[in-house]
């Protein structure tokens, strides 16, 4: 039963097909080439036999024609119904009818058409004899000196030898290419076995990696299979690290909220023995409350970056972003009359969510007010695949030495402002996911320098 959802059918139903038609069109081709070949060899045999009777004949004084059939060479001129003859219809200088032919005619005649081929003319005819004998017939016209009309010289074979010759052919071509029908077939079941070998050792891989035996693709494939093996394994290498990342972040956040949680519980269980412990209780849970809800914050964001680093396709507008972020920190730093500003072309990008955006250059906004003197200056150009943000403040800068502790997670540089020390961690965090960079320097302004490397959408 034919399946065309099978490649394997398929394949080799489109090769046998072209196989077979590849075939017998070369059988026709090379029966019909060699048919032509014969028949052009028996033309040119026929031809050199009439210009022997030709060269041998003779013209009488009644300006008759003659022909001494002995000095023929061919035996077969002379054997009735041999299947070679001549012939030679003419006239005299009287008018009078001559007629000669070889004995192997017999009582029979040479009928040729009606039209006479002028002087030196060969004419090539197929015809039957009277016995419905299928000959080739070449003729040629001849004037000779003192007759009243042209003769008629012709020389005819029968075509019978040359009938069974191509069909000697054609018998042994048909083998020969029966024979390489077979060959064809049994070559293409090969070609095909050997080509889709590839896809069944695939298939066991696949196999043995929903079985949890590997936990890669292994195995070294035909080139035009191993692009499709590398993506795979790097799906897989790349679901892996999102499953350990997963596992690290869920660890991550059951152990920053098992403090919090113990300190309250310890707490609602004093709750009752001290008269302290119940007037503290308020604020230390909102306190603790908020600890938790930055350690919930991070993971969140951690987890939505990772997510949204697999998603591809995405684009979110540099500008829009900026604008309303320097619009909220206007309004939150109002009292302090700062001068926040935004210079981004229209044009630019991020290849990313807007929420991560929004995360990274908040928390980099919020900072640079927090330590800026007068002005803060957010600008960015693009670099190749990289979209370099960059935030400057006029406040103190950070030393040198000082640039990796800022970018830990829970350290603050200035503990005389608010905050919970997340904030330049949170972005580098976010910023690794998207295979960027965080960079710190000096600003030309005198305080901080902050360079963000995201891809450009």
């Amino acid at each position: 039963m034919l399946n065309l959802r099978s490649l394997r059918q398929r394949l080799l139903l489109v090769t046998l097909l072209t196989a077979g038609l590849t075939v017998v069109t070369s059988g026709f081709v090379l029966s019909a080439l060699f048919r032509d070949h014969v028949r052009q060899q028996f033309v040119e045999r026929l031809t050199a036999d009439l210009d022997q009777v030709l060269a041998r004949l003779e013209v009488d004084n009644q300006g008759q024609p003659s022909l001494d059939a002995a000095r023929l060479s061919d035996p077969r001129w002379t054997r009735p119904h041999s299947g070679l003859y001549w012939q030679v219809d003419g006239a005299g200088a009287d008018g009078k009818p001559g007629l000669l032919r070889s004995r192997s005619l017999w009582d029979e005649d040479l009928v040729a058409p009606r039209d006479m081929p002028g002087q030196g003319e060969l004419h090539v005819h197929q015809v039957l004899n009277h016995r419905k004998e299928p000959l080739l017939l070449i003729e040629r016209g001849l004037r000779a000196d003192g007759a009243a009309l042209p003769w008629r010289v012709m020389v005819a074979a029968s075509t019978q030898p040359l009938d069974r010759a191509a069909q000697r052919f054609d018998n042994v071509l048909i083998g020969a290419l029966l024979v390489l029908m077979l060959l064809l077939c049994a070559g293409a079941f090969l070609q095909v076995t050997l080509g889709l070998a590839p896809l069944g050792r695939l298939r066991e891989a696949l196999a043995a990696l929903r079985d949890g035996r590997t936990q890669r693709l292994e195995g070294s494939y035909p080139t035009e299979v191993q692009p499709l093996v590398d993506d795979l394994n790097s799906v897989l290498d790349r679901q892996a690290s999102t499953l350990e990342r997963a596992r690290t972040q869920a660890g991550n956040l059951a152990h920053a909220l098992k403090t919090p949680l113990t300190i309250l519980g310890q707490a609602a269980a004093n709750a009752s023995s001290t008269v302290a412990v119940r007037d503290e209780l308020p604020a230390l849970v909102l306190d603790q409350v908020q600890v938790a809800r930055r350690h919930i914050d991070w993971h969140l964001a951690r987890a939505r970056a990772a997510a949204a680093q697999g998603a591809g396709g995405l684009k979110t507008p540099l500008q829009p972003v900026a604008d309303g972020l320097v619009r909220v920190m206007q309004k939150v730093y109002a009292n302090r009359k700062l001068s926040i500003r935004a210079d981004i072309d229209g044009r630019l990008a991020f290849a990313g969510e807007s929420q991560d955006l929004q995360e990274m250059l908040g928390n980099l906004l919020d900072n640079a007010c927090k330590a800026a003197r007068k002005q803060v200056l957010v600008s960015a150009m693009q670099t190749g695949s990289l979209l370099r943000v960059t935030v400057d403040d006029d406040g103190p800068g950070i030393a040198p030495d000082q640039v990796a502790k800022a970018l830990e997670r829970g350290h603050r540089l200035d503990e005389s402002t608010p905050g919970s020390g997340l904030g330049l961690a949170i972005v580098q965090e976010l910023a690794t996911l998207y295979e960027g960079t965080v960079e710190l320097g000096v600003s030309p302004l005198g305080g901080l320098l902050v360079v963000l490397n995201v891809p450009a959408g």
